[in-house]
């Protein structure tokens, strides 16, 4: 005989309970309790009834009517569990089934005798109200109160037990609501939690192709202005040609090696390399270049190399400047040029600092840009481009220094 089967069979219950994820053990756990809780009662109340009866054919009754009321119920609770949270479509059909058997039920417990009525009226009320309370619609939960009210009122004759009527209908309605309300709020939770997780992948995934475009641009501006310069030296028969097609080779395998640091994660900025770069690439490209960043504090490094780079980048693709200052007086760090007067580059966006501004306010710090004009004595105009982040302390981003 083989005996494996039984253990595999108990086997598969944990392999399909340890299969699911926390929501579904908890929608699990709450269908099943409302469910077992529900057959739970409606047993204990008929059983509970039925040394009342005195005669065969109303235990007989009395049984049938149980479960019936049982399975109507069971399939009402199971369409107010896939209904919820909303309040419709309702379940016409199995409302109106409900409806009618729960009338024939009323009609027979009037025909009992008084000390026989209420075990069946007890059970009547709590198909419906464990049945149909579940249901959000307002109209449904006010007919199963009264009908609450009505049927063990009507059992006993006395006020007092219409009120006992309703307030029972009325817990077993708020019992099925608040188990369904505590599944509907695990799995919102459940929800954020995944929209939350699918946020913070996107955010990297932009923080990653800024950080490439930042690389990329950079380097791949560098290497337009050399080979520009080095075009031009070798139609002229210049002998310095050669050496700058090796600066371009040069520029190309630094950028490819910045590119796999940044394939194998966050490559954090250095403020110095920055300036020391940005000043020899915009001198290779014929522009006098300043910087001076003393007193920065060391915590604004890695947010002010970024704005270096992004403002060299577009000094480079955007103007014909002839001069770039960077300055720090304590409180601002600024990049000037005086290439406002070339037209804007048609493939430009426009987003890299409005981009940059976004990333940099959690830190406390407001970057802004503007064209500032100037007229010399002659008459002649012109003007800077001046990008100016403001780091409105002079602590770390977000705190002040002490």
């Amino acid at each position: 005989m083989d005996t494996s089967a039984p253990v595999r069979s108990r086997h598969s219950w944990v392999r399909a309970w340890t299969a699911r994820n926390d929501v579904q053990r908890v929608e699990l756990y709450t269908r099943g309790s409302l469910f077992v809780l529900f057959w739970f009662l409606l047993v204990l109340g008929v059983l509970s009834s039925l040394p009342a009866f005195d005669r065969p054919g109303s235990i007989l009754l009395m049984i049938v009517g149980g479960m019936l009321l049982g399975g109507l119920g069971t399939s009402l609770l199971r369409a107010a569990c896939d209904l919820y949270p909303e309040r419709g479509p309702l379940p016409v059909r199995r409302l109106a089934a409900l409806a009618g058997l729960a009338a024939l039920v009323a009609a027979w417990v009037a025909t009992l005798p008084a000390d026989e009525r209420f075990g069946p009226a007890f059970v009547l009320v709590g198909a419906i109200a464990w049945g149909a309370g579940g249901l959000r619609d307002p109209r449904v939960l006010a007919v199963v109160v009264a009908a609450g009210a009505a049927i063990l009122g009507l059992s006993d004759g006395h006020l007092g037990m219409a009120l006992y009527g309703a307030a029972i209908a009325a817990f077993f309605a708020f019992t099925v609501h608040s188990s369904l309300w505590l599944l509907g709020v695990v799995t919102e939770l459940d929800r954020a939690r995944a929209t939350q997780a699918a946020l913070a992948v996107a955010e990297e995934r932009l923080r990653f192709s800024r950080d490439v475009h930042d690389v990329l641009g950079r380097h791949l501006s560098t290497i337009a202005v050399q080979a520009e310069l080095a075009a031009t030296l070798a139609e002229r028969g210049d002998e310095r040609a050669p050496d700058l097609v090796r600066e371009v080779r040069s520029t190309a395998h630094e950028a490819l090696r910045e590119a796999r640091g940044l394939a194998r994660g966050y490559r954090p900025l250095d403020l110095h390399q920055e300036l020391d770069g940005a000043v020899s690439l915009l001198a290779s490209a014929g522009i006098a270049a300043t910087a001076d960043l003393d007193g920065l504090p060391a915590a604004w490094h890695a947010p002010v190399a970024r704005v270096v780079r992004e403002t060299v980048t577009n000094v480079l693709r955007h103007s014909e400047a002839t001069r770039v200052a960077i300055g720090y007086d304590g409180r601002r760090v600024t990049v000037r040029n005086d290439g406002v007067g070339r037209a804007p580059d048609p493939d430009g966006d426009g987003s890299g600092l409005a981009t940059l501004a976004g990333d940099l306010a959690p830190l406390g710090a407001r970057l802004d840009h503007e064209h500032v004009s100037a007229r010399s004595g002659s008459g002649a105009s012109g003007g800077e481009f001046v990008v100016t982040l403001d780091l409105g302390v002079d602590g770390g981003p977000g705190q002040e220094e002490r």
